[in-house]
């Protein structure tokens, strides 16, 4: 994940954008900078990897910048960074959505370790939202007689009652389970259960 990911960096403060690019970079990470949030917005565009802002910039500050962040559909992960005075100005960035705030002066180790949490959990996320797209992309491929056999495993029936339901013997409710299990590309039927209601509440969600 991390050699897929970009933080940018944005601060109206060169020093700052110069010494957290270094920092970025030592450990590995792709940096881009940016002296401004119009300069950020400007050039936006999909990245995996996440947002580093100064609460307090010219122009737009941190918090505007969050509220039109959101307005534009992105999803990076932002975190900002604030000094002593500003806290109650950071607390409010949270609630725009800010996924973490640190406040000046801080140890090196407490940034990457901010930058590498949030990095992370995006990671996660991603892989999480690909397992339900695969999961949902093969119910599809499932027949209809298929997905009624399923529907009665999840309703936790028997193979026999949901046999008697759908007018078929048992050993064809076993066939179709087999079948589905397959397809699905489950080992065992849990994980065949558990890929499905994961799917299914995704999508109610």
């Amino acid at each position: 994940m991390p050699g897929e990911s970009i933080v940018h960096v944005v601060d109206d403060d060169l020093a700052v954008r110069q010494s957290l690019s270094f920092l970025l970079a030592s450990d590995g990470l792709a940096v881009r900078l940016y002296d401004s949030a119009l300069a950020y917005l400007d050039k936006m565009h999909d990245t995996i990897g996440c947002i580093v802002t100064d609460v307090r910039m010219p122009g737009m500050d941190g918090i505007e910048f969050l509220r039109e962040l959101k307005v534009r559909g992105s999803t990076l992960p932002v975190i900002v960074i604030t000094g002593h005075a500003d806290v109650p100005l950071a607390i409010s960035a949270m609630k725009e959505g800010a996924a973490d705030f640190i406040e000046k002066p801080f140890a090196d180790d407490v940034f990457l370790g901010s930058v590498r949490g949030v990095l992370d959990k995006l990671a996660k996320t991603i892989h999480h939202q690909q397992q339900v797209a695969e999961c949902r992309s093969r119910l599809k491929l499932l027949s209809e007689r298929e997905r009624q056999v399923l529907d009665g495993l999840l309703a936790g029936k028997a193979n026999k009652v949901i046999a008697f339901d759908l007018d078929i013997s048992p050993r064809t409710v076993e066939i179709y389970r087999a079948n589905a299990m397959s397809k699905m590309q489950a080992g065992s039927l849990s994980e065949l259960v558990r890929m499905v209601l994961q799917a299914d509440e995704d999508r109610a969600a």
